[in-house]
């Protein structure tokens, strides 16, 4: 491959540098051939413990395990060129000590070639992204709602109102003076988010915050209305290719108990016969 032709991949810098530049396009994806899909139009693509959820039928993200991010991101990245590759960490694979942390988050960018992991928590692992940025692990911090503490918050309610807006606001400080190159704010008051994208010196990514975040993140399998379990409030579904998978396979099963598949188009027909001057189907 030539010189001109070798695509230039996003880095954890230049995700900084677009502070308050053009928002950034942030998708997940599980998957090689979803990777394909959204690699040219994001600027980060996330492979979330959402996948659990979405692809696995877990209740939430707690049971999903480092293993379990690995394979999938193995799968993304096969998929990718151009866009920055981020990996969740999961629940336990990096609260219980720095060392820990430091393990973990090594192994899963040896063995998946992703570029940056994403923490779960604001003020509490400050010092845990403080230790990993400072031995090469670059670290998107996530803070409002965080799935996995979701025991913790009763639910999945939105974060930060009232008084307890100086509390996500502290907690988005802290990651960006540890060294974090991002922050994703989940769930969070829309003028709290815009508050805090005005005042922190790294980009803030939404979901379910304010249009004024430096970027934009859903799951993708909400967007395109693949996952129907539940719909929270901040997604946008752009299309509906549950509806139209299932009305699809509606209909192969009518054509296959109706014998209309397989058409003779569908099948072989004898090669062998053809040659000898027979009819070629």
């Amino acid at each position: 491959m030539s010189a001109a032709g070798v695509v230039k991949a996003i880095t954890p810098p230049n995700i900084r540098a677009r502070k308050g530049s053009t928002p950034l396009v942030c998708l997940t994806a599980y998957t090689t051939p979803v990777a394909r899909l959204v690699d040219g139009h994001c600027d980060i693509v996330l492979v979330g413990d959402s996948v659990g959820m979405v692809l696995h039928g877990l209740p939430s993200t707690l049971s999903v395990t480092l293993d379990m991010m690995i394979m999938h991101a193995k799968a993304v990245r096969r998929g990718m060129e151009r866009a920055l590759l981020v990996v969740d960490m999961p629940f336990g694979s990096y609260e219980e000590s720095l060392e820990q942390a430091f393990r973990n988050s090594a192994r899963l960018m040896a063995e998946t070639g992703c570029a940056a992991v994403k923490l779960e928590g604001g003020a509490t692992i400050a010092e845990t992204i403080r230790f990993l940025t400072a031995r090469g692990i670059p670290v998107m911090a996530h803070v409002g709602l965080t799935p996995q503490a979701v025991n913790v918050f009763g639910g999945y309610r939105v974060q930060g109102r009232g008084e307890d807006a100086d509390r996500i606001w502290r907690d988005a400080l802290a990651v960006s003076e540890a060294g974090a190159f991002s922050v994703v704010l989940e769930k969070v008051p829309e003028p709290l988010a815009r508050r805090i994208t005005e005042e922190i010196p790294i980009p803030t990514i939404g979901i379910g915050a304010s249009a004024a975040c430096d970027g934009q993140i859903l799951v993708v399998d909400d967007m395109l209305g693949l996952f129907g379990d539940f719909r929270p409030k901040f997604v946008k579904r752009y299309v509906e290719l549950g509806e139209a998978a299932s009305a699809a396979i509606e209909a192969y099963a009518c054509d296959v108990k109706e014998r209309r598949f397989p058409a003779a188009e569908h099948v072989f027909g004898d090669e062998l016969k053809a040659i000898n001057g027979g009819e070629a189907t």
